[in-house]
């Protein structure tokens, strides 16, 4: 079940704006132990919601390595999405009307102090492990760099310390993909429909990579179908009206923009002196056929951490591949959540 929290005081965001008060939409799972020393706080990637359970399957489980009998697990839906936390179809206090395209610019910086100011208001202190996969470990990497000494352990999944030019390059091409949509920018939650579906099939070549691609998207008889009818046509368009049934494009682009801004080491004397201060052990997680965050970047990663140490998954699925590999996920980080 949802929970919420409101936050009644201004959020001063890191442009300079400010949120009149917000909410936050958050799940737990599991008991909180008497020390409160149990508690595994997730970060979401892109369009995920709070629901862990929901869009990680095979983690929330007994024998999975977010054991609700073990640990409480902990994961909040960031600004700027549609899943109950403050974004840009939530009300505008000034108005009275939803943002829509009016709401205030949010960095990567503004949602990881989001979790701290849930965290403090659950009367958490402390965190056995934070974890993030994708945009979930942009998350938790500006965290860590925010409150290192928070952190017992960190696990870093296909993500990085900085959006690359290659990230911000893709997703340039979905907002472009959105703005070329002539209703984008109206007053409606259905605004820039058709643009978010091309941009979310944009988005997806990138998630799978052509191996993925290669492996599940034959046709079935080995016929030529009609221009547009393949099955690698049919399955873009699906994916695209999926995510418009349960996104909108106000919420997608403020998500891109806020991927953008992600640079742990910015005015903190760069990446190296900021991940220096991330004394916690940590585990990085690289997918063998990821295109996002190439093995090369996470091993660099890995390496720029005091304490990180390096794994790899080898996946046919690209960088989806943390999403679908959850046994060999639980294989690598049951053993590290334990030592």
């Amino acid at each position: 079940m949802t929970s919420y929290y409101h936050h009644p005081e201004p959020f001063v965001l890191e442009s300079g704006a400010a949120l009149d008060g917000f909410t936050i939409a958050y799940h737990t799972f599991g008991e909180l132990n008497a020390d409160r020393s149990n508690v595994v706080w997730v970060c979401h990637a892109l369009t995920a919601n709070s629901d862990v359970k929901d869009w990680w399957p095979g983690t929330v489980e007994p024998d999975g390595f977010l054991n609700p009998g073990e640990y409480f697990i902990v994961c909040a839906n960031i600004i700027g999405s549609n899943y109950g936390t403050t974004g840009p179809l939530s009300t505008d206090p000034a108005t009275g009307e939803p943002y829509y395209g009016t709401f205030p610019a949010v960095t990567m910086r503004d949602i990881a102090r989001a979790h701290s100011v849930l965290a403090t208001a659950l009367g958490i202190d402390s965190i056995y492990a934070l974890i993030g996969s994708s945009v979930g470990g942009f998350q938790a990497l500006e965290w860590a760099a925010q409150e290192p000494s928070r952190f017992g352990r960190i696990v870093l999944i296909a993500t990085d310390a900085k959006a690359s030019p290659w990230n911000i390059a893709v997703n340039e091409t979905q907002r472009m993909a959105i703005r070329s949509d002539s209703t984008f920018g109206k007053p409606s939650p259905d605004a820039g429909r058709d643009g978010l579906a091309a941009a979310r099939a944009i988005g997806l070549l990138t998630y799978r990579g052509p191996e993925g691609y290669n492996a599940t998207q034959h046709e079935l008889d080995g016929g030529h179908p009609e221009p547009g009818n393949h099955r690698a046509c049919t399955y873009q368009r699906y994916q695209g009206e999926k995510l418009c049934r349960r996104f909108n494009a106000y919420s997608y682009m403020s998500i891109l923009n806020s991927f953008d801004t992600h640079d742990i080491g910015r005015n903190r004397g760069g990446l190296a002196a900021a991940l220096a201060t991330l004394t916690a052990p940590a585990l990085v997680v690289g997918i063998s056929t990821d295109i996002i965050f190439t093995p090369a970047e996470m091993r660099a990663l890995a390496q720029a951490l005091p304490q990180g140490r390096y794994a790899e998954i080898q996946s046919a699925f690209g960088h989806d591949g943390f999403l679908v590999e959850h046994r060999c996920l639980n294989s690598l980080l049951i053993p590290f959540m334990h030592q």
